[in-house]
């Protein structure tokens, strides 16, 4: 199938596809014309690289999977490496949920605080709100 057909089928754009291409995450074989041609198993890495940027996966995440399933296996993740990163995006996961929940008790406690004005009208201190990780990321 062209460019075209798979970007179609896959609920994309041919520009996604060029740049998975350029990323080194999606392969083209051109046909005598010049055209890109891929097969079913392009479709099948493209909804990987999809499923998992749609659960916040960077394209850098990803790479394993999709090299998983070049290596023949039936899933992006019946390979070590993708494990892997499913052990470090849980932590991260863990870690946005736990700043979340802190949030959210800081938040409950300035609903549930008095209205009328106290002595001390200095605001409790507020807790991280950042969402992102701190630091570098991993494969960064």
């Amino acid at each position: 199938m062209r460019i075209g057909e798979l970007a179609r089928r896959s609920a994309t754009t041919t520009r996604a596809l060029r740049y998975y291409e350029s990323r080194g995450l999606l392969s083209a074989r051109r046909d005598d014309s010049g055209y890109r041609v891929y097969d079913e198993d392009d479709l099948l890495v493209l909804r990987q690289i999809r499923t998992l940027q749609d659960c916040g996966f960077d394209l850098e995440e990803i790479r394993p999977f999709v090299e998983c399933l070049r290596a023949g296996f039936p899933t992006g993740d019946s390979c070590p490496a993708s494990s892997e990163v499913y052990r470090r995006k849980l932590g991260e996961l863990d870690d946005r949920i736990a700043r979340l929940r802190d949030v959210r008790a800081w938040i409950r406690t300035r609903l549930d605080a008095p209205r009328e004005p106290s002595v001390d009208r200095r605001p409790a201190a507020p807790p991280k709100c950042e969402l992102t990780p701190i630091g570098p990321r991993p494969g960064a």
